[in-house]
């Protein structure tokens, strides 16, 4: 008999940021989605579940260290929902340090797949926890800025403020 499929309660809140409005969506409680206005890939918003500003405490607190420099690795618990290859390029990106950069063909690498820079370019664009899933610090081969859900001049400024090169402020 097949069992019934678990139905899992959503709820969103939205906090400001340096970089404009972030939707923080958490599924049964746990951070599963970090959004920019007019990012790609966004979900429609009727998919974030209720307001509800008591799931977001720790994530909020960390987002404000983040942006205020105090703060380089999150540790919020994330729920990543995704193809395993998905996840395992959003992983792979946790690994990218601090101010620095990873191309698509050293993740691919990364994952022992050589070729499949292009299939980590797909996964990165679907990476649902920007900023806490660190994919703007993702560049092409020569080091240009490609591809950014959040749009190519919020990964630049936020890839220079990593580096300390500019202040996080708008």
């Amino acid at each position: 008999m097949k069992q019934p499929l678990k139905q899992h309660t959503k709820q969103h809140t939205v906090i400001d940021s340096p970089y404009g409005p972030l939707t923080l969506v958490a599924t049964d409680g746990v951070l599963s989605g970090l959004y920019m206005t007019d990012q790609r890939h966004r979900p429609p918003e009727e998919s974030f579940g209720d307001p509800d500003d008591a799931p977001f405490a720790e994530t909020t607190e960390e987002l404000r260290a983040y942006f205020a420099g105090e703060l380089k690795d999150f540790s919020v618990q994330l729920h990543l929902h995704g193809t395993p290859f998905q996840r395992s390029v959003w992983a792979e990106l946790r690994r990218i340090p601090y101010g620095e950069t990873r191309s698509y063909g050293q993740l691919a690498d990364a994952l022992g797949n050589p070729k499949a820079s292009r299939a980590v370019g797909l996964a990165n664009g679907k990476n649902p926890l920007g900023i806490i899933v660190p994919c703007h610090r993702v560049v092409g081969a020569d080091g240009s800025l490609t591809g950014y859900g959040g749009g190519l001049e919020r990964k630049q400024r936020l890839l220079e403020f990593e580096r300390g090169e500019r202040a996080g402020s708008v």
